[in-house]
């Protein structure tokens, strides 16, 4: 199977870049069943990277029925190791514009529905999520983006997202309570594929694109599908500029990570004891520690 570091889950304008040569599509198979979509591997200017659009291809897949394992296993099972997570997501904060985009560094989980970890079933590991987001990748992230000139973007180094249950937005009620809680952004995705990204011992960030501001803001109702919509199709413009210049960045210098051995002291279960079955299922994640 051919093997790519760098790995980004997003929309389908990402996989549909010009700059994407050599395109091939990778249906994989993975313990945990089969991943939202084909993957698309090519390359970007001769680096090698691996696409995948996170609800399908023709988004039929609700926040809280994607295939979060099978995503981020089937990442690992290509090779990647860096992964970079691009995401459509409300503002709540007014500094923090439609158009621009966020590099958040903390999540606040309030999800209810989701399966976020590859391990039970006789197996036991904690991780440490005190910094869920590498931040080594983070500041490439932050770098390639600071340095296109792109317009009406403002770049926004760290803050919180919000990962939420959905499939509704927010009330007001909640909008307001995440603001007081000195959150930046709300999405409905990043968070458990951030944990499942941990524990696979992939270097994990997020690009957050704003597409509008989430119900808390006074000319919010002002604000009309076709307007979101627009900042969608545009962002999708911009996020392509901003994926191959960081190809780019992480080719020429990968940084270290800390999350490449996330689960060196994670996994309490002695592994000479464990469920032969779970070591089989989950062996490409042990395979460092058996």
């Amino acid at each position: 199977m051919a093997q790519a570091k760098i790995g980004i889950i997003g929309g389908s304008g990402l996989y549909k870049m010009d700059a994407l040569k050599d395109v091939e599509e990778v249906h994989v198979e993975t313990p945990f069943g089969s991943p939202s979509d084909a993957l698309i591997l090519g390359t970007l200017d001769g680096t090698q990277v691996a696409f995948l659009a996170r609800h399908g291809r023709n988004h039929t897949l609700l926040p809280s029925e994607l295939p979060f394992r099978a995503n981020i296993y089937a990442m690992k099972q290509l090779g990647v190791e860096y992964l970079i997570s691009a995401s459509a997501v409300g503002s709540l904060k007014e500094e923090a514009k439609p158009l621009d985009m966020v590099v958040p560094d903390q999540f606040i989980d309030r999800t209810k529905n989701r399966v976020s970890t590859f391990f039970g079933e006789g197996i036991v590991a904690h991780i440490a999520f005190g910094d869920p987001i590498c931040g080594n990748l983070a500041g490439v992230l932050g770098d390639a983006i600071a340095s296109l000139d792109l317009p009406d973007v403002s770049l926004h180094r760290g803050g919180t997202y919000v990962c939420m249950e959905g499939p509704a937005f927010s009330t007001k009620a909640e909008s307001h309570l995440y603001r007081s809680w000195g959150a930046t952004v709300i999405g409905m995705t990043n968070l458990p594929e951030a944990k499942l990204a941990k524990e696979a011992e992939i270097a994990y960030a997020t690009l957050a694109l704003v597409t509008d501001y989430d119900c808390w803001h006074s000319d919010h109702d002002s604000v009309t599908v076709e307007m979101v919509i627009a900042n969608l199709q545009r962002n999708a413009v911009n996020a392509q500029k901003v994926i191959q210049e960081t190809v780019r960045r992480l080719s020429e210098n990968p940084p270290s990570s800390d999350a490449h051995s996330a689960l060196k002291y994670a996994i309490l279960t002695n592994l000479e004891k464990a469920s032969a079955t779970t070591k089989e299922k989950l062996g490409l994640l042990l395979k460092k520690y058996l």
